[in-house]
């Protein structure tokens, strides 16, 4: 298994003065959202429509993480919005996670091959390395939601969160980093019983190619699958 994981850190969710000429926007879960704003994009809200309409989250609550802006959406079971963050993914650009990458060191993992797959995932919390409890996303490929690990400030993982572009948000082997605050006080509290679902959203892909059933809502809706 990838030693991903080192001791994980806190992740200071308020923007400083000087880093923007606008107000931080203060969510309901006590988190801090970059100055670029997490607004939901036609795709991520298809794929929301998607999931309430049909309870294919199975009661569980869930999470949607669109990769092409860097945002991570949380719901409970019934589909309530609960907050919004940004976050940060894998390096590369890919919905694919290269063949047998869960048991490779860190050193072997090529540029190529930090994608943060696309797709369904059952998620539930588990341990990591350094015996760190984490929210595996997909334990098979070792991509896990966590918040900025330490020993990362050479690659200003906290600043890439909170700046107004999306464009430095890709830095991880693949895993998803989010805020500390919003972890732990939204994340932590719906999953650590029964786990829930996260849904990633693909960089190229067709959205009805990682999630089929849109297919059929589209022919329903009187669109083109």
């Amino acid at each position: 298994m990838i030693n991903i994981f080192l001791a994980l850190a806190g992740l200071v969710t308020i923007v400083p003065a000087a880093e923007s000429s606008q107000p931080p926007v203060q969510s309901r879960s006590g988190s801090v959202e970059a100055q670029r704003g997490v607004n939901q994009s036609a795709a991520t809200m298809r794929v929301a429509d998607w999931i309430a309409s049909s309870g294919d989250n199975t009661s569980l609550p869930y999470i949607i993480i669109d990769k092409n802006n860097a945002s991570l959406f949380l719901f409970d079971a019934k589909g309530k919005p609960l907050g919004k963050v940004p976050v940060l993914i894998g390096v590369a650009v890919g919905d694919e996670a290269s063949p047998g990458i869960g048991s490779k060191n860190l050193a072997e993992i090529g540029p190529a091959e930090k994608t943060t797959p696309a797709g369904r995932f059952l998620a539930k919390f588990g341990l990591a390395a350094g015996r760190q409890r984490v929210l595996w996303v997909d334990y098979a490929t070792s991509v896990a939601l966590h918040p900025i690990p330490q020993g990362t400030s050479k690659e200003r993982r906290r600043q890439r969160m909170l700046s107004p572009t999306t464009d430095d948000n890709r830095i991880t082997f693949g895993c998803i980093n989010v805020p500390m605050a919003f972890y732990g006080k939204s994340v932590r509290p719906l999953f650590q019983k029964k786990g829930g679902y996260v849904y990633i959203l693909p960089d190229t892909k067709p959205l009805e190619e990682v999630f089929p059933p849109l297919r059929v809502q589209a022919v329903m809706n009187g669109g083109t699958p």
